[in-house]
């Protein structure tokens, strides 16, 4: 008898442009829940459709496929996808803004991915690289605006949408992904300037949230992800947020002051992280799976459900529709005139 797995807390990755067997394995653990693919895991249209189908196999019962598609620096599928700006690109057109993610969206859909972590809802301070032109403003009306048209036509294409970092990574120069960053701002600074495009996209539907590996000293002494705080107070009480909190990489450096892996993902799920990614290590992957009590969480389980992809077409339909080639176009072109 086959079991039927919910979808489990742990968003784990794989090595290559096919599985082994022993992913297979790792992919049905009870504890799996989704799977983050990269550009070493891309080749072209065709063989990535075959991946995501293998990854869906190996799995008794449902599994999210997921990936960082923001456009600009950060767009894992390039070859046979359209190329995306920069999100600091939309500045004058929220219509722009609104077909890029309608493009972005319906092209991942349709080889079977089910989400982008997008939009990024950080504002650009000047003082971050790995934020900086990923934000769509150093404007806080202005970044809300043009995100949530971004993701106005995610929604559009079928697929929904992930806000990050919470509760905003634009004011620290450290790269989480080396090192843990501390801002030292206050709550008051943090409440207004950054957390307008949170609280804007939360009351329009904002189905997903990604918090920052940011230490916010004068406010908590605990990274974002891993603060009862941010993510309990202020993130579901204060703001209201229903959705999906998904843990920013738990291999990264800015989760070390957590501890070993398997007390990283304790912490960020007491927080209140609904799914904890752990990624490019393996053998880390396997510690949290084994880590975890294996138990049912409906709400859990119902949020996580809506972030399920809603394809409406397969890729040959896509390429053929007008709306495709008109939306492509558009936004080449513009890339262009922007290089």
């Amino acid at each position: 008898m086959t079991t039927d797995y919910p979808i489990g807390p742990i968003m784990l990755d794989v090595a290559g442009l096919a599985l082994t067997e022993h992913e297979k394995e790792v992919i049905n653990h009870p504890n799996t829940g989704a799977v983050i693919l990269f550009a070493r895991n891309y080749q072209d249209p065709e063989q990535i459709a075959q991946l995501i189908s293998s990854i869906r196999k190996a799995r008794s019962g449902q599994i999210l496929i997921a990936v960082d598609q923001e456009g600009g620096r950060v767009q894992r599928f390039q070859n046979g996808f359209t190329r995306l700006p920069p999100a600091c690109c939309y500045a004058d057109s929220p219509e722009l803004a609104e077909t890029a993610g309608w493009l972005m969206a319906a092209e991942l859909l349709a080889v079977g991915v089910d989400f982008s972590f997008a939009p990024v809802l950080d504002i650009d301070c000047g003082i971050s690289d790995v934020i900086g032109n990923r934000s769509f403003s150093t404007e806080s009306i202005l970044a809300t605006a043009l995100a949530s048209a971004f993701r106005k036509g995610m929604n559009a294409a079928g697929m929904a949408a992930t806000g990050k970092h919470f509760p905003g990574h634009g004011a620290v120069a450290v790269d989480s992904h080396l090192a843990l960053p501390v801002d030292e701002r206050d709550l008051d600074s943090i409440r207004a300037k950054d957390l307008l495009p949170f609280k804007t996209l939360i009351d329009e539907g904002l189905e997903a949230i990604m918090p920052a590996h940011v230490v916010y000293k004068n406010i908590d002494p605990n990274p974002a992800g891993f603060s009862p705080f941010w993510i309990q107070r202020i993130l579901r009480k204060e703001l209201g947020f229903n959705g999906v909190v998904f843990s920013d990489d738990l291999s990264m450096e800015g989760a070390a002051s957590a501890g070993g892996f398997p007390e990283r993902a304790r912490l960020a799920q007491q927080a209140g992280c609904d799914m904890l990614l752990v990624c490019n290590n393996p053998s880390a992957a396997e510690q949290v799976l084994d880590s975890l009590t294996i138990s049912n969480n409906p709400l859990r389980e119902q949020r996580l459900a809506k972030m399920c992809g809603k394809p409406q077409f397969n890729r040959e339909q896509l390429l053929s529709t007008e709306k495709w080639q008109q939306a492509s176009n558009q936004i080449r072109e513009f890339v262009s005139s922007y290089a």
